[in-house]
């Protein structure tokens, strides 16, 4: 069966990140603990600006976010076999620290966490209200799994 399909961009308006080279690799781990095959994933980094105007037109909220993900279930075929569009997940280079200090771990962590986030999100698991909090132990499925694996991916760098 084929791997992945991963399409990583930073906003124009963005200065490209050195290290994300290394995105990539650290995502298909991610991936094969996961059990995903044959899905088609798009990532991009963004600002502020960018993230709040995506996040008051699909969730009417006026405010930046962290992550989002827009689920797709688009399937088709290529010479390579069968592809699931899975969809596409946003992340904001600016609020990346100020979660970083938030939930006092190095930026590197954080951006693990949202990876791991918002590919959660495009394979259809949801936390409702629950979020992450420092020093609370989550009890959804989706933030537990999430944990698993950024615990099994510790020694991981992406930063």
């Amino acid at each position: 069966m084929n791997k992945n399909r991963i399409f990583i961009s930073v906003q124009e308006e963005v200065e490209e990140p050195q290290w994300i080279k290394n995105v990539e690799p650290f995502f298909n781990k991610v991936l094969q603990e996961l059990k995903i095959r044959g899905e088609e994933i798009s990532l991009l980094f963004c600002n502020d600006k960018y993230i709040q105007s995506l996040n008051k037109t699909y969730r009417n909220i006026d405010s930046p976010t962290d992550v989002l993900s827009f689920e797709s279930d688009e399937v088709y075929k290529d010479e390579e076999g069968k592809w699931k569009c899975a969809g596409d997940i946003v992340i904001s280079l600016e609020t990346l620290p100020v979660n970083s200090d938030y939930f006092e771990v190095d930026k590197d962590a954080e951006l693990k966490r949202l990876l791991v986030h918002g590919l959660l999100h495009l394979n259809g698991y949801d936390h409702g209200e629950e979020h992450i909090q420092s020093g609370v132990i989550p009890k959804c499925r989706m933030l537990k799994l999430q944990e698993k694996i950024l615990e099994k991916l510790k020694d991981e760098k992406i930063l």
